[in-house]
């Protein structure tokens, strides 16, 4: 699910997003709260925010750090 709508998150931005250019960020709190997890672009703070399930977070964990599926 996308959405333009998000509550008051607390943004963590992805240890993997450290080269200063393409930045994620997600809401540790709120997935633990809900079993959601909020992902965003960091250079847009207003756009869109992608709502995965804990499981497909996970799988993209996975690929960032290039163990695969």
């Amino acid at each position: 699910m996308i959405t333009t709508e998000s509550p008051i998150l607390r943004w963590v931005k992805s240890s993997y997003s450290n080269n200063g250019g393409t930045c994620v960020e997600w809401a540790p709190g709120y997935a633990s709260a809900t079993g959601v997890v909020p992902v965003r672009d960091s250079k847009q703070r207003t756009g869109p925010v992608l709502m995965v399930s804990v499981d497909a977070f996970a799988g993209l964990v996975r690929i960032a750090r290039g163990t695969g599926l």
